[in-house]
């Protein structure tokens, strides 16, 4: 070959070399944990204003995806009733890109899959044949000339958040394992791979400080979200507020030839439903579905002297187990309490928030040497006596966790009927909460 030639033949494969290293921009809008509050509470959130603010922020963002990082459902009426059908259609009208599942909707993962206009993602719950829940462990979205790979991630403590019969052969395998193969598998098909899961805090820092692999993480499961994104190495982690009270907005400028960002910006979004001009169509589907369980949900129930916190809540529920069942002991886990109650009139509509999941209540017998010590506190109790103790079955079949009784091989034979109701029942015999 003439050096003529080869010259032109290198500058040309240089020239070619530096268009395919630029540096291009991506914005990550965010979510996590809506729970289903589709209306405001408190001055925030609400469905109609989150869907403003969206719409807000993708304005003239032609480099923008919207992400969820799960737990759309579980959380209000609305969805318990609907069995979180409703919450995929209003999904829908805010436009997400993709989505991880939440512990509280996995078990529901195909009927949610066959809604959703969007792609649901998780790369680490498999059955015994080794199948993933999810048709994909990832999607890759081209936005902005860019190939943005989105895995999807599930807590490995997914076991101890639900019971055995509803988890069936389901199971996660090793969440760091899972998300590396994906991620090493993608590398040469993406410019960018993003991580969206929905796991704990203690797999978060995993994930961020030893798999250089994954350089963005939008995580969701801890309701309280972070003030300010996490790095380590340049790669970065952001988590939001839950029930749509923040939205978040990551901005990037990522190197196509290091498949990282060279630069970033986060802020959260607040949704300021007292400040903020509902959707219209948003604001229609919600009342929509809101009109469909008044009736049954915002019926008188008591009244309640004071405002009561989750804590105080809780021994409510508590009390009304013992009452209910005639047992000795009680005991509700803190985090099944999902909602303080007012002062003033209360609705059935209150226990619904309060209580949105479908437990049913077991009682066991157990004598006092076998009682938890979380459960017995400090009560004088006769060691060689028999006590009758009503829980859950959520609790009954994770006892063993710190959240719960802190023991296993406990037995609740008795089935005393359907947590909710029990509440309602209490409250409404009661009239009057001190």
């Amino acid at each position: 070959m003439p050096r003529s030639i080869r010259r032109c033949a290198v500058l040309c494969l240089l020239a070619c070399s530096t268009l395919a290293a630029e540096v291009r921009t991506l914005t990550i809008l965010h979510l996590n944990d809506l729970h289903a509050h589709i209306s405001p509470e408190n001055g925030r959130g609400g469905f109609a204003y989150l869907a403003t603010v969206v719409r807000r922020e993708r304005a003239n963002c032609t480099d923008c995806i919207l992400l969820n990082a799960g737990d759309l459902v579980q959380g209000s009426p609305v969805s318990t009733i609907f069995h979180g059908v409703p919450i995929y259609e209003l999904a829908n009208l805010l436009g997400f890109d993709a989505a991880t599942l939440g512990n509280h909707e996995w078990a529901q993962a195909r009927d949610f899959g066959a809604i959703a206009h969007f792609p649901i993602v998780t790369a680490n719950v498999v059955n015994a044949a080794g199948e993933l829940l999810t048709p994909k462990a990832y999607v890759i979205l081209k936005v902005n000339g860019l190939r943005v790979a989105v895995i999807g991630g599930m807590t490995e403590t997914l076991n101890t958040l639900t019971t055995p019969k509803e988890l069936g052969e389901w199971h996660t395998t090793p969440l760091v394992a899972a998300v590396r193969k994906y991620a090493i598998e993608l590398k040469s098909q993406s410019d960018l791979i993003v991580l969206l899961a929905h796991i704990e805090g203690n797999e978060e820092s995993e994930i961020l400080n030893s798999v250089p692999e994954i350089p963005v993480l939008v995580t969701g499961h801890i309701h309280t979200g972070i003030t300010e994104a996490r790095s380590h190495d340049d790669r970065i982690m952001v988590r939001v507020k839950s029930y749509g009270e923040e939205l978040g907005r990551l901005e990037l400028k990522v190197d196509t030839e290091k498949k990282a960002p060279v630069s970033w910006n986060w802020k959260r979004i607040p949704v300021d439903s007292t400040k903020i001009e509902p959707d219209p169509e948003m604001a229609r589907q919600v009342k929509h579905w809101e009109d469909q369980v008044a009736a049954q949900v915002d019926r008188p129930l008591a009244i309640s002297k004071r405002a009561l916190n989750k804590s105080e809540v809780k021994r409510l529920i508590e009390q009304a187990l013992r009452e209910e069942t005639h047992s000795d002991f009680a005991w509700m886990n803190s985090g099944g309490v999902r909602d303080t109650l007012p002062q003033g009139q209360l609705l059935d509509r209150n226990i619904w928030n309060v209580m949105p999941f479908d437990n049913e209540v077991v009682v066991g017998t157990f004598k006092g040497r076998d009682l938890p010590k979380v459960v017995v506190g400090d009560t004088k109790i006769d060691p060689d006596r028999e006590y009758t103790l009503a829980v859950n079955d959520y609790i009954a079949s994770n006892q063993e966790t710190s959240e719960n009784l802190r023991t296993s091989g406990l037995q609740f034979p008795r089935d005393a009927g359907p947590l909710r109701d029990l509440i309602l029942n209490w409250f409404r015999k009661k009239k009057v909460i001190d």
